[in-house]
């Protein structure tokens, strides 16, 4: 897990998905990874973000966000796989549950995966607390 959300070479995310990418800021370096759940903070004076694992279950009859898939957060949205629908739902999922705007959350890497790793700009404090708590309820 540590080399997904390891903070360098990190590739941008294609544009024709409407998402912007999550790549690291030459003034940003790697805080921290837990080796336990995989998340890592990025970071510098004044600027924070928790990159998540996620597993993301596209088509599902009730969309939810909470659970585990290993150590990865999960989340279920309704839209299909296609043309990087269920991606986008699954971005807006994590800024509704995180009460972050849309562009506070980013995606890092598995565009065409169920396995993705997103990043949320937010206070990292209080995204590892709520992230404690959608992963253990």
């Amino acid at each position: 897990m540590f080399d997904v959300v390891h903070a360098t070479g990190l590739a941008p995310f294609p544009a024709r998905f409407g998402l912007r990418s999550a790549t690291t800021r030459p003034h940003q370096r790697l805080v921290s990874v837990s080796q336990s759940t995989g998340w890592a903070v990025v970071g510098d004076t004044g600027y924070m973000a928790v990159r998540i694992p996620v597993r993301v279950k596209p088509g599902s009859a009730r969309p939810r966000v909470g659970g585990a898939h290993g150590s990865a957060l999960v989340v279920a949205v309704s839209a299909r796989p296609v043309d990087g629908r269920a991606t986008a739902a699954a971005s807006r999922a994590l800024a509704d549950v995180f009460g972050v705007r849309r562009s506070a959350v980013a995606l890092v890497s598995g565009a065409t995966s169920r396995d993705k790793v997103f990043e949320v700009d937010a206070d990292d404090v209080q995204v590892r607390e709520r992230l404690r708590e959608l992963l253990t309820g």
